[in-house]
C-alpha cells in the first residue's frame, strides 16, 4: 500500500534497498540439496571471480581445473565430514578476491561459513 505522499517509484526504490540490505544465507543459494544429515556442508563457489590459480585442486580431490575454461569447478557442492577438511583448506588457499578466496564452506545446519570466515564471525562473506 502506497501512502499519500509517496509515489509507485519512491516504493519500488525503497524495496530494493531493502533487498539489497537482507542477509544471504548459504541455506537459500544452489537448491535444497541431498538430506542435512547425509551432507551437513555446503561449499559455495564465486565462480565469476575465479581466475585459475588451480591452488584448490592442488589440495583437495573435490577441486577439478576445467581445461576449457581454465578455471576450478568443485565435483560436488554439498560434502560430507569426510570430505570437510579438504575442502576448509581448499577455501583457505584460494588467492582469489583479495586473498579472501572464492570458495566458502558453509555448515547446513547453522548457516555458519567455516571457511574462509575472513569477519570471524561465521556471516556468509559471498561479494557477488
Amino acid at each position: 500500500m502506497i501512502d499519500a505522499d509517496e509515489t509507485p517509484a519512491d516504493t519500488d526504490e525503497a524495496e530494493s534497498e531493502t533487498d539489497r540490505d537482507e542477509v544471504v544465507r548459504a541455506s537459500d543459494i544452489g537448491g535444497e540439496g541431498p538430506p542435512v544429515e547425509e551432507k551437513p556442508y555446503k561449499v559455495v563457489f564465486e565462480a565469476n571471480k575465479c581466475f585459475g590459480a588451480g591452488k584448490c585442486a592442488e589440495v583437495a580431490d573435490n577441486w577439478v581445473m576445467d581445461i576449457q575454461s581454465g578455471m576450478a569447478k568443485p565435483r560436488s557442492y554439498y560434502i560430507g565430514e569426510d570430505e570437510l577438511d579438504e575442502n576448509i583448506r581448499a577455501a583457505e588457499v584460494c588467492p582469489a578476491k583479495k586473498e579472501q578466496g572464492v570458495i566458502h564452506v558453509v555448515d547446513r545446519r547453522t548457516d555458519e561459513e567455516i571457511a574462509p570466515d575472513p569477519h570471524g564471525d561465521g556471516t556468509l562473506s559471498v561479494d557477488w
